[in-house]
């Protein structure tokens, strides 16, 4: 799942920031729903439409024999197609690529750009996507897809961030992890209806992606650039004034004087990838840019998200009822986020992690127990079983959807320095995409292999990753993001990798 960054380096003047609602700010709030909405619209969609009967006919008839071959026989393999898969995980791998050229893009030109360039390539595939003739076309469109995910997630939330008010900023990130699951809602109900439309229902699937990228070219023409990304421009008196014009007043000395100065520090950094690797950012690059954008693909739960019809006809349930059931599982995904939003802020992330991921191992192993007793060998799950399935999975997403799901961009977002803070953006975008392409192209076959083992693989890994943020992870919330160093240096572990640095006027922060 993706997220977005926090921006937040000097606050020596944030009391004095004022800012009022306008709609011009709602406008951009809409503008970064978009780029969310197509993320998990993409996401939602690409599982449904490849177990659907018309698709397989038409691009992959052995995998449509093998689906048929034994109407009342049901096995782990039967989606076990390698080019079957690289129709989801190569917009996976293009985004990974398109990422860097993404930053710099950005960097260079500005969010907006990025944004443009997004939505023009995330449009083009998604045409060429519904008009598709052979498996070509497909991966082409795919990758084209892919692009814009890559500019989308780069951009968007970074736009979203500096435009909300510092004061609204927390929530605003989320707004992007909301409305990509609102994506995959509105995807898993699209194929639920268009399943029935022979023969190019899935056309019809793949081609509606085309409406919010339509919506999010419009918007990001029509959007202005941030004030951060001006001053980076050297166009400070164009900055001041979209400033005054979002923040709804005149009154933004204090906001724009401490823009100027975060953006002249962050440039005195000339390398800022050689900066994150330095050992005093050692817990910041393991813990944000690498561990958790990791062990966020490795929960299991994308592989839920891609493959749930594929998944519920796997283990026994008709073409209709396995869409309908993952509409449902999405719809946990989109409740939990919303309990994310309210009450991250009042629990802490840690024990949002830990509680959650204890829910999370308890439901994997109870899916693997359930399919190793009554499942495998042309046995059809019974209906209490299957219908046991559903609620453990469902269990599993609004776990995961208010844990790992938004924690997983929230946190890394709030660890990096503004010095380091764009460059360990990429990385962190750049391991997420690696890890959602390799898990995209290997679950249906580990699936095949390990059966109801892959349940209790992701369990293990679950273990593990809990014990990572149990050990590793300090509490960050309500923490400004200029004194979560103070963190490190008073942790059990880190302070004996980072030492001590000049203590603020003796000031320390307990863990």
């Amino acid at each position: 799942m993706v997220g977005g960054v926090v921006e937040g380096g000097h606050t020596k003047r944030a009391h004095l920031y004022e800012h009022r609602f306008t709609h011009y700010f709602a406008f951009t709030c809409v503008v970064g729903a978009l780029g969310g909405s197509l993320f998990g619209y993409d996401l939602g969609v690409s599982g449904g439409v490849t177990s659907m009967d018309d698709f397989l006919i038409k691009f992959f008839p052995d995998v449509y024999k093998r689906k048929h071959m034994h109407q009342k026989e049901t096995d782990y393999c039967k989606y076990d197609n390698q080019v079957l898969t690289l129709f989801t995980s190569s917009l996976y791998f293009s985004a990974l690529v398109m990422t860097f050229f993404a930053s710099y893009l950005t960097r260079k030109k500005g969010r907006k750009a990025s944004i443009i360039v997004g939505a023009l390539s995330f449009l083009a595939g998604a045409i060429l996507n519904a008009a598709a003739q052979n498996i070509a076309m497909l991966i082409i469109g795919r990758v084209l897809l892919g692009g814009g995910i890559g500019f989308g997630n780069q951009a968007v939330p970074l736009y979203l961030s500096e435009m909300a008010p510092a004061r609204n900023r927390g929530a605003v990130n989320q707004l992007f992890q909301f409305t990509t699951c609102f994506g995959i809602l509105v995807a898993n109900l699209i194929n639920y209806f268009t399943d029935k439309i022979h023969p190019h229902g899935w056309r019809i699937s793949l081609g509606l992606a085309a409406i919010p990228a339509l919506l999010m070219l419009v918007g990001g023409i029509f959007c202005a650039e941030t004030p951060n990304s001006l001053v980076e421009q050297g166009r400070f008196d164009e900055a001041r004034k979209v400033l005054e014009k979002v923040r709804g007043t005149k009154n933004v000395d204090a906001e724009y004087q401490d823009l100027v100065e975060a953006s002249e520090e962050a440039q005195a950094v000339t390398s800022p990838f050689r900066t994150l690797l330095k050992r005093k950012y050692r817990p910041q690059l393991v813990i944000g840019a690498l561990g958790i954008p990791a062990f966020q693909q490795l929960t299991g739960n994308n592989s839920i998200l891609f493959y749930a019809p594929v998944i519920f006809q796997s283990i026994g349930f008709g073409s209709n009822a396995s869409l309908f059931s993952s509409f449902i599982t999405n719809g946990a995904l989109l409740v939990a986020t919303v309990i994310s939003m309210f009450l991250v802020d009042k629990f802490g992330r840690r024990k949002f992690f830990l509680e959650a991921g204890f829910e999370m191992i308890c439901c994997m192993i109870a899916t693997a127990v359930a399919l190793a007793l009554d499942f495998g060998d042309g046995k059809e799950l019974s209906k209490s079983v299957s219908y046991f399935l559903v609620i453990v999975i469902f269990l599993f997403v609004l776990a995961y959807g208010r844990s790992w799901g938004p924690l997983g961009w929230l946190v890394p977002s709030e660890l990096f320095p503004l010095e380091i803070r764009s460059a360990a953006q990429s990385i962190v975008v750049c391991v997420n995409m690696i890890f959602t392409a390799l898990v995209a192209q290997l679950f249906l076959m580990s699936l095949c292999h390990l059966k109801y083992g892959i349940f209790l693989l992701f369990a293990g890994l679950i273990i593990f990753m809990s014990m990572f943020i149990f050990f590793l992870l300090p509490e960050t919330k309500q923490v400004p993001i200029e004194e979560i160093y103070l963190l490190f240096e008073n942790h059990w572990f880190w302070k004996k990798i980072v030492g001590q640095r000049n203590q603020h006027h003796g000031k320390t922060i307990a863990v």
